[in-house]
């Protein structure tokens, strides 16, 4: 049996049941977006009788319960009881113009093409219009609110459309009269009888395509299953932009009397709390998406229905994979959310914890907020348990794995599931090695092109140098010692650019993180464009530094810098003695050996893999 009809509606109708409140809108679907230019092109596209596009339809009253609201422009002209008989699935921008163009007495509230907010009435130049029937494009006008088009800075008038007389003088077509034009005429009839016949003639040949207009309507049976509406509206909506997983979720939640943008967002009216808002309290964790707490609110309700399975005797297939991907998340129950966004916030608080015993001072310092996801969904297994040392350690050890070996960017849906799974074995069985920890490798030569803070790596290698101890060389204190609000750091080159290029040393060569560090804006100041062994002494002499050659040796040697390569200028000795440090550094984090990261483990494959059946 087919989920679907496909027939044909008049405009006419379509714009009526819009009116009526029988056809609305799903309350997923985006706010109205259409420019100024948008709209009168769909205008001269009806008047010329071309197709626009089919229209897509839902059905009311099946199991797909959606909250809904009228189309934009109707909301005090609909009952708030009154109950859609279908909703708009595709169509939304093409329906709502031409019911706010043709079918109501307020402007239409648009933009021009560069986003400005406008209030428009849309008009056809009666005698262009007939003069120029090849030509709509330029018959149709748009005036403001007060039915005038001014110039001068709004000191002219230069058309007058404010009242029905005036339009039916200069001949202007209000477009809100298209489908029923009597009273119009009528007014036209009795103060320029002369033009009517011109009048008859733009009736015939615009007007009336109007009103016999028909647009393709594809409609959707009640009987079509939630999942499956999601995904014929993501797949038609091409047009717009695409919806969050959390749009949709909301709009299917309303539909069971929970509003989950209240949770999320907060609503003063309503006096609810911003979970969002708790959440961020804590700097380093600004920026929290609704669909990343989802997400990890589908990895903890897969693994649940995953043991359940396990429990039952279920194999193989049977068995439902843990799983955070696009499609799982939007089957996510109203009683998963209710269940687990609790114990995920509290997660999530612990991730910022974790964080800043990793070192992590900054939300712009974070590789990856992919990775943040399993992270939030294990802690809120672990509770206080994620402190205990022996968890602590692998919980970092896999964290800087995905770091380091950059595998948390792109599509990182089912690393976040399997790491999910693995991490909770790997914390009861030492051998049962999560993927991400296997997979991570560091190759030597990557040292090279980590040259800017968009690269995971190297927002990670800078937090590794601050995680050992690094001492800034200005204020002497590390990064837990400082206040990180009021003494900012940043990544400065060791070797100035100046003084490189100087020295004829290329950009790739300097610009390298193995020349890079971390420091405090007044140590940078300090530095100039010098060489090391001119700036070094000069730090040391400064007034509020004042260090020995012993002190200031071991603040450098904090950074994985060689003090004596530095204050003899030995650029090409440095960066290859860094290398060596920095990877030192590496491979204390990923517990693996950076030039043979494979070669050197060792894990339980029989293990991980009836654990990932």
């Amino acid at each position: 049996m087919t989920t679907f009809d496909s027939t044909k509606a008049s405009l006419n109708d379509l714009l009526r049941e819009i009116r009526e409140g029988k056809i609305q809108l799903p309350d997923f679907q985006r706010a109205w977006v259409w420019d100024d230019d948008h709209i009168r092109d769909l205008l001269v596209s009806i008047a010329r009788s071309f197709p626009i596009g089919a229209v897509m339809l839902l059905e009311a009253g099946g199991e797909v319960r959606f909250e809904t609201r009228p189309v934009e422009g109707l909301e005090g002209n609909i009952p708030k009881d009154q109950k859609p008989e279908k909703l708009i699935l595709d169509g939304q921008q093409r329906l709502t113009t031409l019911t706010q163009a043709l079918a109501l007495e307020a402007p239409v509230n648009t933009t021009t093409a560069k986003g400005k907010k406008i209030k428009r009435h849309y008009y056809f130049d009666i005698r262009k219009a007939v003069e120029m029937p090849h030509a709509l494009d330029e018959a149709v006008i748009a005036v403001d609110e007060n039915r005038q088009v001014r110039s001068n800075f709004g000191r002219d008038v230069d058309l007058d459309l404010s009242t029905r007389e005036l339009e039916c003088k200069q001949l202007y077509f209000p477009c809100n009269q298209v489908m029923g034009s009597d009273d119009w005429e009528a007014t036209l009839h009795q103060v320029a009888p002369e033009h009517f016949g011109t009048y008859m003639i733009f009736r015939s040949q615009v007007l009336s395509p109007f009103r016999s207009y028909q647009l393709p309507v594809i409609l959707l049976k009640k009987e079509t299953s939630k999942e499956a509406v999601c995904l014929v509206f993501e797949k038609v909506n091409t047009g717009g932009v695409q919806l969050s997983v959390f749009e949709l979720i909301t709009a299917s939640y309303a539909a069971d009397g929970y509003n989950l943008r209240d949770d999320w967002f907060g609503s003063k009216v309503r006096n609810v709390e911003s979970r969002k808002a708790r959440i961020e309290q804590d700097d380093l964790l600004k920026g929290t998406e609704a669909t990343e707490f989802l997400q990890a609110i589908s990895l903890l309700n897969t693994h649940e229905q995953r043991q359940a399975d396990i429990a039952s005797g279920k194999t193989g297939k049977q068995v439902r994979p843990v799983s955070a991907k696009r499609a799982d998340v939007l089957q996510l129950p109203l009683s998963a959310w209710q269940q687990w966004a609790d114990d995920l916030e509290a997660g999530f608080k612990l991730v910022g914890r974790f964080l800043r015993k990793e070192c992590f001072y900054s939300r712009r310092e974070l590789p990856y907020s992919t990775q943040l996801v399993p992270l939030a969904a294990v802690l809120a297994r672990l509770g206080d348990r994620w402190l205990e040392p022996r968890i602590y350690d692998k919980l970092a050890r896999w964290y800087w794995c995905g770091v380091l070996g950059e595998l948390y960017g792109g599509a990182v849906e089912t690393r976040m599931a399997n790491d999910f799974e693995e991490l909770l074995r790997w914390f009861e069985e030492d051998l049962a090695l999560p993927r991400t920890v296997r997979d991570a490798s560091f190759q030597p030569d990557r040292f090279d092109t980590l040259r800017s803070r968009l690269s995971a790596a190297y927002k990670g290698i800078n937090i590794l140098v601050l995680r050992e101890g690094s001492k800034d060389w200005f204020w002497k204190a590390t990064i837990r010692e400082l206040d990180a609000s009021e003494i900012a750091l940043d990544i400065h080159h060791i070797f100035p650019r100046n003084w490189c290029e100087n020295q004829g040393i290329s950009k790739d060569e300097y610009d390298s993180i193995l020349n890079k560090t971390p420091i405090s804006y007044k140590a940078n100041r300090k530095i100039g464009g010098d060489a090391p062994s001119q700036y070094l002494p000069r730090i040391q002499q400064e007034k509020y530094v004042g260090l020995s050659d012993d002190e200031m040796d071991a603040l450098l040697v904090s950074h994985a810098v060689a003090p004596e390569l530095l204050r003899t200028d030995e650029f090409t000795q440095f960066i290859e003695d860094r290398r060596s440090r920095l990877a030192a550094l590496i491979e204390k984090a990923m517990g693996k050996q950076v030039s043979q990261a494979f070669e050197k483990e060792e894990y339980d494959t029989e293990a991980l893999e009836q654990f990932t059946e």
